[in-house]
């Protein structure tokens, strides 16, 4: 809902948002988009998850009758199906500037951004300062039971609050939520690492397997993506969830892992010798 507010809060209806062709608001949100907002998305594909401001700004349009307006772009930071791939500051300062310069907004689906902030060291405030608006998960590294926020100035959040509640967002007794949001920023930013660490040596353990494909570069943060060379993927799945294993389907052929405060050291290397097991 936080990406689809920024979304609805940007445009107007007939303008298209630039995306990365694998991010999240394209693949896992259900065309909300052209539902709620009526824009279309143009997908642009990055390396890796990550765009270039020479990469969008030649998918720009003129400003021909026939053209759509392009009104927004969206990145995502860490970027989920490329396996939690930070994005380089530098390319998000260039991107922020070229979008200035051309008057189109930009928004940071930033669900994952603590993760970032404490893997680079460079902080949210240092991020957002180059988007319209951003919106991050309490949810997930950050251990809260639900909960998403949205960022931006006092106009556009005045508009998105209006949007929240037409789309049935409104709450009224969110303290207690709102409670365990404030504990998580105030405590458990920084234990992100532990989950980065147990991220990298899954990975470590998973490139010493034969039958496993993985590209352990690309294991920033706390996601793990690796592809089977000779088995089916939901076979494998479904024997990993019976081993007690709970890994889920990546984008394609990929199997995604994903480190949390949940999972302790233990309990990775416990799936190591399961996933070990399993192709035996």
């Amino acid at each position: 809902m936080g990406n689809q507010l920024a979304i609805k809060s940007h445009t107007e209806p007939g303008d298209e948002v630039i995306v990365e062709t694998e991010s999240h608001v394209i693949n896992y949100e259900t065309a909300a988009p052209s539902v709620i907002s009526s824009v279309q998305l143009l997908p642009v594909t990055g390396m890796n998850g990550i765009l270039y401001a020479d990469d969008i700004k030649k998918h720009i349009r003129s400003s021909e009758y026939y053209f759509p307006r392009t009104r927004l772009v969206c990145l995502e930071n860490t970027h989920n199906r490329a396996g939690g791939v930070i994005l380089p500051i530098e390319s998000i300062m260039s991107i922020s500037e070229m979008a200035k310069e051309m008057g189109i907004k930009t928004h940071l689906d930033g669900a994952r951004i603590f993760n970032a902030q404490v893997e680079t060291g460079i902080t949210l405030k240092d991020y957002a300062s180059h988007f319209d608006s951003v919106s991050f998960c309490f949810s997930k590294g950050l251990g809260c039971p639900v909960g998403s926020i949205l960022c931006g100035n006092r106009k556009f959040i005045e508009k998105a609050r209006k949007w929240r509640k037409i789309l049935g967002g409104g709450m009224r007794q969110a303290g207690i939520l709102a409670a365990a949001g404030i504990y998580a920023l105030q405590n458990n930013i920084l234990r992100l690492k532990q989950d980065h660490d147990k991220a990298m040596i899954f990975a470590g353990e998973l490139k010493t397997l034969d039958r496993i494909t993985i590209n352990q570069e690309n294991v920033q943060t706390n996601i793990v993506i690796f592809a089977l060379k000779d088995t089916p993927k939901n076979e494998f799945l479904n024997e990993m969830k019976e081993r007690g294993v709970n890994l889920s389907s990546g984008s394609y052929e990929n199997i995604r892992a994903v480190f949390h405060m949940d999972v302790s050291e233990e309990e990775t290397i416990l799936a190591i010798d399961k996933i070990r097991g399993a192709l035996a």
